[in-house]
């Protein structure tokens, strides 16, 4: 319980900075400015929810290897069971 509370109080102080920058766009008086500033936070959310997917060959490799040691149980089996 002594741990959560501190933790709690470190996520709601991290937290309050963001909600204060998504917050500042409503009160720009200039159209064309708070829909930019809009835009901005926009661009600025969809980069940190998505991030850009990379190719990695090694899951590949892994995948071609098990395929190679499936079909090796599988024709020890066929020579076990006979028509399994």
């Amino acid at each position: 319980m002594t741990i959560l509370v501190p933790a709690l109080l470190l996520l709601l102080i991290g937290a309050a900075p963001a909600a204060a920058q998504i917050e500042q766009c409503r009160f720009i008086q200039l159209k064309p400015e708070r829909e930019a500033c809009y835009e901005r936070q926009a661009t600025a959310l969809a980069a940190k929810r998505k991030p850009e997917p990379t190719f990695d060959p090694k899951p590949m490799e892994s995948l071609q290897q098990m395929r190679r040691d499936d079909e090796e149980v599988y024709k020890s089996l066929h020579s076990i069971c006979r028509g399994c």
